[in-house]
């Protein structure tokens, strides 16, 4: 799947749909809007198992698909981008591979190593802060 719309246009049918997702679910999936994309038309469907929203709007669908993504996280993006931004959302198999004008990295591939990713600095000086003012602890078979 692949489309192309201003942030508007993904936005405002969001918005409409999202109050029937809920963030604490029993069943995961209702946490998921259903973003379908065909016929120049994104149609986005939220549902509690009791309601169900659906909401339209027009966009340009370069290849029509279906995924289900998490819902607030997706509104929590959308509306963290500049007004007026033209939006591109692809897909590969069953992950978003590319939200547009995001910069994300390519989803790591099987087979492939996994991404090294550093110790952010606050993280490495909670660590160290920490290991300072241990000085001589040490566990014995004693204390199990």
């Amino acid at each position: 799947m692949k489309l192309t719309a201003p942030r508007e246009d993904f936005l405002a049918p969001l918005q409409s749909v999202i109050g029937v997702v809920e963030r604490r679910q029993t069943m995961p999936v209702l946490a998921n809007v259903l973003l379908a994309a065909r016929d120049g038309k994104l149609h986005i469907t939220g549902t509690d198992l009791e309601v169900e929203l659906v909401a339209a709007s027009t966009v340009s669908v370069q290849q029509p698909g279906d995924i289900t993504v998490p819902g607030r996280k997706l509104l929590d993006i959308f509306r963290s981008l500049p007004e007026k931004t033209n939006v591109t959302l692809s897909t590969e198999g069953e992950r978003v591979y590319r939200l547009s004008p995001l910069r994300a990295r390519q989803p790591h591939r099987p087979g492939s190593p996994p991404p090294r990713r550093a110790a952010s600095r606050p993280f490495s000086s909670f660590v160290e802060r920490a290991t300072a003012n241990m000085g001589d602890f040490q566990l014995s078979d004693a204390d199990a």
